[in-house]
């Protein structure tokens, strides 16, 4: 597997990042059209767009961000990986190479947000309010949420947007720091 940079030129990679996006987010991304923008705007200044190609030459991952609060803070969004290459190592790959880049650009922060719309922790479904911050030191994962899989890769869980995706499913926001 090599991690190549999503470049303007290459229409095919882009597409095929766009599908990994159309297949591994349905709930969220289910237009084709609407992949394809996020896959292009990707490629905007001031952004990183990675992707994992198999020896085959297939795209099975991608991995893009945004420059925050004057290139301190990257946002990363969005990780997905082809469901039949996850738990190979692709995801985590990415995540290391992502690191380097913001490292190499002089970020010091990497921030993401991970939803839970369907029971991947024990805040799904509760009221966290008025306590929000005791609740959120009690999360536990449920379902491999991709919290676990940000943890063992050395993200902290930094606070949590109740309800963000309606009654019960909140954003939970996680960060590391970046290596210099």
């Amino acid at each position: 597997m090599r991690i190549l940079s999503l470049t303007e030129d290459n229409k095919i990679m882009q597409e095929e990042a766009a599908r990994l996006l159309l297949e591994g987010f349905a709930h969220a991304w289910n237009d084709w059209n609407e992949c394809l923008l996020e896959v292009e705007e990707s490629l905007l200044e001031d952004r990183i767009s990675r992707v994992a190609v198999h020896e085959n030459g297939q795209v099975v991952g991608w991995i893009a961000g945004a420059s925050n609060y004057g290139g301190n803070v990257w946002d990363l969004h969005p990780l997905v990986v082809h469901k039949d290459y996850q738990g190979q190592g692709i995801g985590r790959a990415l995540v290391a190479d992502f690191e380097s880049c913001v490292s190499e650009k002089g970020g010091m922060t990497i921030f993401l947000g991970t939803d839970d719309e369907d029971n991947g922790t024990s805040l799904y479904g509760q009221e966290l309010y008025p306590d929000v911050l005791e609740n959120l030191k009690q999360i536990q994962n449920r379902n491999h949420h991709p919290f676990g899989f940000y943890e063992k890769a050395g993200f902290t869980v930094v606070g949590v947007l109740p309800d963000a995706n309606g009654f019960g499913k909140p954003d939970i926001f996680m960060a590391k720091r970046v290596a210099k």
